[in-house]
């Protein structure tokens, strides 16, 4: 187990148990909340997830979600794509938990919106939460993308005159290009600090009857991930600084193993 481990090691099997344990008492804890709105006049609904204070079963659920999805996405980042890159460096590590994460922020959207389908046109009975609860699922998972894209170098990037240059002309824009990102991260938080401040102390909420604290919760962590896209950029440059050059020649760079993969999916259809 351990030689397939990417960056785990030892420590594969504990998160692996640590993930199952965490996943088990969250499918309790729900199994307990849905049974309890069948037997309680008193009972917990997604009302009550965004507002724990005084409720120990709310607390409880939380953590053991936040758990899961911690755990989860440390287990999930310690097996490359076969499209990935060999990470490099503590924070490539971290970036790919974060990417791991996203995979299943989109999942439990494609839940929220599968749930609100089938209550709405099947039950008749709409929800109030699903549409917030996915819009502030997927802030989380455009943000987290941007990391992953920049750890993966897959962002857009025009190599027509990049690859005309010699060497340390192409590590100049390098700098360049990294140093307008960091001046991008500074003039960000000057601009918009106080703002994610003033709305985090106060967990300001979006306005609707649901409620969720979207303003509270986003406005930082679009700092946060700004400045892990920025950590990223740097991390890149330092990597990437003794290495050959590249070259890109349009159909070379095609990946071999995504058109097996997609050949292979249409064969089976």
């Amino acid at each position: 187990m351990q030689g397939n481990s990417l960056w785990l090691g030892s420590l594969r099997g504990p998160v692996k148990l640590a993930m199952i344990v965490s996943l088990a008492a969250t499918g309790l804890l729900f199994a307990w909340l849905v049974a309890n709105q069948f037997i309680s006049e008193d009972a917990i609904g997604m009302h009550e997830m965004i507002r724990p204070q005084g409720r120990p079963i709310v607390w409880a659920m939380l953590i053991a979600v936040s758990s899961s999805l911690f755990f989860a996405s440390v287990f999930l980042s310690d097996r490359k794509g076969d499209i990935e890159p060999e990470p490099d460096g503590f924070f490539d590590i971290v970036s790919l938990v974060c990417s791991r994460l996203a995979m299943i922020a989109v999942a439990l959207i494609v839940i929220v919106m599968f749930y609100e389908v089938v209550s709405r046109y099947v039950f008749s009975r709409p929800t109030l939460w699903a549409n917030e609860l996915s819009l502030w699922i997927a802030a989380f998972v455009f943000l987290l993308a941007g990391q992953y894209a920049m750890q993966q170098r897959s962002h857009i990037r025009i190599y027509i005159i990049y690859d005309m240059m010699p060497r340390w002309m192409q590590k100049t824009a390098d700098v360049i290009s990294v140093a307008l990102i960091v001046g991008f991260f500074f003039a960000l938080v000057w601009g918009g600090y106080n703002d994610a401040v003033r709305r985090m102390l106060r967990m300001e909420t979006f306005g609707t009857a649901w409620d969720p604290p979207l303003p509270g919760t986003v406005k930082p962590a679009i700092l946060i991930l700004i400045l892990l896209v920025t950590i990223q950029a740097v991390s890149n440059l330092i990597a990437d600084w003794n290495k050959k050059p590249e070259h890109h020649a349009g159909i070379e760079d095609i990946d071999e193993v995504e058109i097996e993969n997609i050949r292979r999916t249409l064969e089976d259809k």
